[in-house]
């Protein structure tokens, strides 16, 4: 008796010409929910699970088709889907037939995308391919069209299975075919360029694929991939015990973070037997902006380097105010520097869209801090300092002086 279909809730929202040109919001959801219904199938059907990623990759570009990717969001969220699936297709237990009509499928479907949302699952065409056989198929079907097209440096020719090729070519260790192939083309771009590097280190061509990758690097131009390129570099040397070269040469240029904090934390990670401070301290040295760095600074607990980060001209007035509320009570000295940091930058034009209740607000957390030191009359003198230091007069330095004259004696005498 024949297995029967898997009925997927996601495929009626996957539909060709089912978004238009502002739903880029709507479809990442429908991602989303596609992605949590294979993973949810996944743990009880592997196989099924696999068919609904070949499914949905299908439907990504007609679906998505005339939806506006200007921003990046969207084409951010199909590669992260696909990136979170890839390992259920891959994994999945298919036999030989099974998976040779899966990369039939798939393959369609990438010659049909228009702007190549399924370049992650070309990538790892060959580890989708499972098989030899199916490796070897792949490889040889447009080796010959893509050599004829990489080969006219007086044209451009697109050659939409070339990654897939090169993948291919790649796990089945058909290695001087995939350089060979390579070298027929003009330019050097890591989506092709990674191929060849990893070929290279497979064969234990350390040395040659680190200058491989590196040279990308050194392009005048910043390379596509400059990231995930120093990242490869990286591992290299790691893996011949040179960590310390490591770090300097591509660890610290290329680490990455959504946040001042979320680099810190991604380099300690890397390198858990580097002292934390200088790890800190070379991102600063590296990196500039060192006011940028004071939520980093004050979380890793280094306040003395944060104290240092408050004082930079960079440092957001709204972060150290935040800060200084945080502290009052458990660090207060820490508090009214970066209290007093905090006005000193506002009454000197700075900070994004500032007002005068910030100088309130600032003030009031330098009081609390202050009065918990006992030190109320110091934090007075050091905001008139602050305020006789005012270069022109102005709505923070005004604000600042009503405040300054506000404060009672028992605020100076703590």
């Amino acid at each position: 008796m024949a297995k029967a279909t898997h009925k997927w809730a996601f495929k009626p929202g996957m539909r060709a010409g089912a978004y238009s040109w502002k739903s880029s919001s709507k479809a990442i959801e429908r991602l989303k929910s596609a992605s949590s219904e294979i993973r949810a199938v996944a743990r009880v059907d592997p196989v099924t699970a696999a068919e609904g990623v070949i499914a949905l990759a299908q439907r990504i570009w007609p679906a998505f088709e005339h939806i506006d990717t200007s921003s990046g969001a969207l084409g951010n969220a199909v590669c992260r889907t696909l990136e979170e699936l890839l390992p259920i297709l891959i994994d999945a237990s298919a036999d030989e037939k099974t998976r040779a009509k899966w990369l039939e499928q798939l393959r369609q479907a990438i010659e049909d995308d228009g702007v190549d949302y399924l370049a992650p699952i070309a990538d790892r065409f060959g580890q989708i391919a499972a098989y030899p056989s199916l490796m070897n198929l792949h490889a040889d079907r447009d080796i010959d069209m893509i050599e004829a097209a990489w080969s006219d440096h007086a044209r451009f020719i697109h050659a939409p299975t070339a990654t897939l090729t090169l993948s291919c070519l790649l796990e089945a260790g058909l290695h001087d075919e995939l350089l060979a192939l390579l070298e027929r083309k003009k330019t050097r771009l890591w989506f092709d360029e990674k191929f060849g590097a990893e070929a290279l280190l497979r064969q234990g061509c350390e040395d040659e694929a680190l200058a491989r990758a590196e040279a990308l690097l050194l392009d005048q131009h910043r390379q596509w991939g400059h990231v995930e390129i120093a990242q490869f570099c990286e591992c290299i040397l790691i893996s011949k015990g040179r960590e310390e070269e490591a770090y300097r040469r591509f660890g610290l240029p290329s680490v990455s973070g959504n946040t001042y904090l979320a680099m810190w934390r991604n380099l300690v990670k890397r390198y858990p037997d580097l002292d934390a401070r200088r790890i800190l301290e070379d991102l600063i040295d590296t990196h500039g902006s060192k006011g940028k760095w004071f939520a980093a600074a004050k979380t890793a607990r280094f306040l003395d380097i944060a104290l240092e980060c408050a004082a930079h001209y960079d440092a957001a007035p709204s972060t150290l105010i935040r800060a200084a509320r945080d502290l009052k009570l458990k660090e207060p000295s820490f508090a009214m520097e970066v209290a007093l940091q905090a006005i000193r930058h506002l009454v000197e034009g700075r900070g994004y869209e500032p007002s005068p209740l910030d100088i309130d607000e600032a003030v009031e957390h330098l009081m609390v801090a202050a009065a918990h030191l006992d030190e109320a009359d110091q934090a007075r003198q050091a905001l008139q300092r602050i305020a006789g230091s005012a270069l022109a007069p102005g709505m923070m330095a005004d604000r600042l002086a009503r405040n300054i004259a506000a404060l009672s004696p028992a605020d100076r005498d703590g």
